[in-house]
């Protein structure tokens, strides 16, 4: 599975910018997505993951009431709706691929995209 991730920008506070993640193959859909960033010397964080159906999702807590997940699997493809944006949102966002239920775990992810930087100016 090869992912490609877009939609990051250079925004202001407050403003909403939305993530894809297009996924090549057939499997798509067998594989639980999540999304995942990482800021200038900080590490990799989780910030959201939906399962293989899109019935669950869970979040970061730092994310959680403004920020959705949701995917198309006719379309292999993983969104991640981003409103209300802060300054600490600031980072490189990667979409990843895991075999697992549901997990939260870079080290449960064996698929991974390239990255969208997202800047939030205040």
């Amino acid at each position: 599975v090869q992912l490609q991730a877009s939609g990051g920008g250079l925004v202001q506070a407050g403003d909403s910018l939305r993530l894809s993640c297009v996924a090549s193959g057939r499997s798509f859909s067998s594989y639980g997505m999540g999304w995942f960033r990482q800021a200038p010397r900080k590490e990799r964080e989780f910030v959201s993951q939906v399962t293989w159906s899109g019935g669950n999702q869970n979040y970061a807590d730092s994310v959680k009431g403004r920020f959705t997940i949701s995917r198309d699997n006719a379309k292999n493809t993983v969104y991640l709706q981003m409103n209300s944006l802060k300054p600490e949102d600031t980072a490189v966002y990667y979409c990843a691929a895991s075999r697992e239920f549901a997990s939260s775990r870079p080290s449960d992810y064996v698929y991974w995209g390239q990255g969208t930087q997202v800047t939030v100016s205040s």
